[in-house]
């Protein structure tokens, strides 16, 4: 298999570009899928009371796992089927919600972590997040 010619490939048009334009690079969901952001790893221990600070693999591991996510955009057919939804949609945009942990396509761009759900991933709406980790 041959190599990959990375300076083929100029990524200074993508890479350059303010937050507004990098926001328009977000792709859109298709059919019955939900694109998320993964909240950003408190870099403290939120109850240590001494302020204590996570190792970067312990913030790296509590955002991979982590059960919260925040939903960016949904796709156009989701929450559509009334026979599987019966009493509506389960969140909107702009919603804190719980799914299972490792759920979805897992992206980055621009350094933020990502994920494109299916819509019935997700398990519960919660208003604030804060507190909510995963079992051990």
């Amino acid at each position: 298999m041959s190599e990959f010619n990375v300076s083929a490939v100029d990524l200074s048009g993508i890479l350059n570009k303010n937050a507004e334009e990098k926001a328009k690079q977000l792709p859109d969901p298709k059919t019955f899928h939900v694109l998320c952001v993964v909240p950003e790893a408190m870099e403290q221990y939120a109850y240590s009371g001494v302020g204590i600070i996570k190792a970067g693999q312990s913030m790296h591991h509590e955002e991979v796992l982590t059960p919260v996510l925040f939903v960016v955009k949904l796709g156009p057919d989701c929450y559509k089927d009334a026979t599987r939804f019966p009493s509506g949609p389960s969140c909107k945009e702009g919603d804190f919600v719980i799914v299972r942990p490792n759920s979805g396509t897992r992206l980055k761009i621009h350094g933020r972590e990502f994920r494109i759900i299916n819509d019935d991933s997700i398990e519960a709406v919660v208003e604030d997040p804060r507190g909510i980790s995963r079992a051990a």
